[in-house]
């Protein structure tokens, strides 16, 4: 079932997406060479605690992992596409690291991702990098009610596919809430048959997760990090945006 938000519901979730992208700018500023994963995860910490909000991964579980996620943020790095687990991991010249936060602050949930190039990167990279961005982007501009999941589907995979990339199709958006993830699910992909109208007061997470070869991923031995199967890089960008009378509101900005 869909939870459509009100105006005021959405001023709530409006804060705790601030404080998502006041995490995510400043790992932005803090990702350089040398600088390890768990060292980023301090610092959404202490945004945390300065705001007086929770992290919504930190105790996380889910079916296909046998314990409780272990850090604040999400830290993936190149073929990693989602879940990476903060830890000792130095970050090198040339990787695409993607951070993935979630908030909880007054009930209400934020949720966005961003990946960041460290320095230089090759062309095939900037252009994962660039395409990734570009189709968050457009699935946004046309995400407005009278239009369908589907339209943000098609968008993001047309986008993807012209430049030779892949849609991965094990993982997909969400709705988001009093809950992290709620209905509907929100696929990067044509067909899933997960189709529904955009309506005012619908608050969805479009995060599309795009590899450089093959869509097919798998887990890795930690339990929670999900990994192209043939070891090429993904790319990673989100936002939790609000369906309104205007077209939509992208809630996770500063």
């Amino acid at each position: 079932m869909i939870i459509y938000k009100s105006k005021r519901e959405i001023a709530k979730m409006r804060e705790s997406g601030r404080i998502v992208a006041e995490i995510l700018e400043r790992a932005k500023e803090a990702i350089k060479p040398g600088i390890t994963t768990l060292e980023l995860d301090v610092i959404a910490k202490q945004v945390l605690d300065a705001n007086k909000a929770e992290s919504a991964f930190l105790g996380y579980s889910m079916p296909s992992s046998k314990s409780k996620y272990p850090g604040h943020i999400c830290v993936s790095i190149n073929e990693e596409v989602v879940h990476g687990i903060p830890d000792n991991r130095e970050i090198r010249e040339g990787d695409l690291v993607s951070v993935d936060v979630g908030v909880l602050k007054n009930q209400f949930y934020g949720d966005a991702a961003r990946t960041f190039k460290v320095g230089e990167i090759d062309p095939p990279r900037l252009n994962l990098f660039n395409t990734t961005a570009r189709a968050l982007e457009l699935a946004i501009n046309i995400a407005k009610a009278g239009n369908e999941l589907e339209d943000i589907a098609r968008v993001i995979q047309t986008t993807v596919e012209d430049q030779g990339f892949s849609v991965v199709r094990d993982l997909v958006g969400h709705g988001i809430g009093r809950n992290l993830h709620e209905e509907p699910q929100v696929p990067n992909f044509t067909g899933s048959g997960l189709n529904c109208p955009l309506r005012e007061g619908m608050v969805i997470a479009i995060e599309p997760m795009v590899n450089m070869g093959t869509f097919r991923v798998k887990t890795a031995s930690n339990g929670w990090t999900i990994v192209t199967s043939d070891g090429k890089p993904s790319a990673h960008f989100e936002n939790t945006i609000a369906i309104t009378g205007n077209g939509s509101e992208i809630l996770t900005i500063l």
